[in-house]
């Protein structure tokens, strides 16, 4: 028997979905194009797709594309089978994404007449959670029938992914964005950091050395990112203070971006006293140097061999939470290169002696696949017991951090 081409990306993301089922309804808005990127997303993190396509969407894009996005048959038909009624009782949730006016209207007053609509009648009947991604032309969104069916849907309980505002067009919600309330809604952590105020600060910083020329280093951000993601997928409510990394972090976030390691440790302080924050987790690289002060033009090479740069310490963010904010939960970083791991549990205790911290994510960056900017990471906890975390993907070893966060904070 040969494997589906699907089954290689069966959870290569993650587990956040696995073992749950999710119904695809796709219909004919032209947004449907981004449907087989969607689908294989939810695949990669565990997810079990089934795919049904309204009779007007197979003009747009052919069956077998959508069978092999899901590795599974695509119901496109209503036959004597009842396979709208069997998804739609047994899936964990039904996602309507790309979903035309057309659709929404029909929903909402109760038409099944075709495989979407009927399996989104069996779903709402079931008390089956459903999100809807709607994507259509601006003036049909607006229209006062379809502002009001939407409402009315909403108080059924059923959830909107509202779409972006351009050209005139109300264009799908970008791809992270829709597997974020799904992930929110039925993912495996779901709700367990609900409400739960979380800082996280992520990437490099900036330190100016004269008006075009910086120090920083080559940190991505990747390990802050996928913390402030897991945070956000676990229902709490993240704020990610993002210094110069090269990532756009996704939109479901609420981002500060700062450049410099001053703009950085002023902006955390002044957060942790306006707001009480339940986690505070220090995984930016920030930078221990800053020049002071910076040049005001640009620095000549003509007639020099050598520049001497006078640079001063920078202040340490870590060493300010808990003066700051006694009760919040203290994470912290601390890299080290081409150390054993007796050093680095070693380095993470003084870290954890000196600022605080209530848990130390210890790590080095010059081991194999460790590196920064790389995919992965190998990492030693740090708090009440010392828990190795073997090489594995950023989301991962992140879902592994706020599992323990998790305990101790409950």
């Amino acid at each position: 028997m040969i494997d589906h081409p699907s089954s290689d990306l069966k959870g290569s993301k993650g587990s956040v979905l696995q073992g749950k089922r999710v119904v695809h309804c796709v219909t004919s808005s032209v947004a449907l194009v981004k449907a087989p990127e969607v689908t294989r997303e939810l695949l990669r993190f565990g997810a079990e797709v089934n795919v049904v396509m309204s009779p007007e969407s197979k003009n747009l894009i052919h069956p077998n594309l959508m069978e092999w996005a899901s590795g599974n048959s695509v119901v496109t038909d209503l036959t004597g089978r009842l396979e709208h009624v069997a998804l739609g009782e047994c899936s964990d949730l039904i996602l309507i994404c790309p979903a035309t006016s057309n659709v929404i209207n029909k929903i909402a007053c109760g038409i099944a007449d075709d495989p979407v609509t009927a399996v989104i009648s069996t779903g709402i009947g079931s008390r089956k959670p459903i999100v809807i991604v709607p994507a259509m032309h601006e003036s049909m969104y607006q229209h006062p029938i379809l502002v009001e069916n939407i409402r009315k849907l909403e108080d059924l309980g059923i959830i909107f992914v509202k779409p972006r505002m351009e050209e005139g067009k109300a264009k799908i919600a970008d791809t992270n964005k829709i597997l974020f309330i799904v992930m929110r809604v039925v993912g495996e952590n779901a709700d367990k950091l609900k409400g739960v105020r979380v800082m996280v600060t992520a990437g490099p910083t900036e330190e100016k050395i004269d008006p075009i020329r910086s120090i920083t280093n080559s940190s991505s951000g990747k390990m802050g990112l996928a913390l402030a993601e897991e945070a956000a997928i676990r229902g709490a409510k993240v704020t990610l203070v993002y210094g110069a990394g090269y990532i756009e972090p996704p939109s479901f976030l609420d981002v500060i971006p700062v450049k410099s390691g001053g703009e950085m440790y002023n902006t955390v302080c002044n957060e942790l006293k306006r707001n009480f924050y339940k986690v505070f987790i220090s995984a930016a690289a920030v930078s221990d140097f800053f020049l002071d002060p910076i040049k005001k033009d640009k620095i000549k090479t003509k007639g020099r061999t050598s520049l001497n740069l006078r640079l001063k310490v920078s202040p340490k963010i870590i060493n300010q939470v808990k003066k700051v904010s006694s009760k919040t939960f203290l994470v912290a970083f601390k890299a080290e290169y081409r150390k054993t791991d007796k050093i680095l549990i070693e380095s993470g205790r003084s870290l954890m002696k000196n600022s605080g911290a209530d848990l130390v994510i210890a790590n080095d960056i010059g081991r194999k696949g460790s590196k920064f900017g790389s995919e992965k990471i190998e990492v030693i906890l740090i708090g009440q017991k010392v828990t190795p975390l073997k090489l594995d993907t950023k989301p991962k070893i992140a879902s592994r951090i706020l599992d323990e966060i998790g305990k101790r904070i409950i």
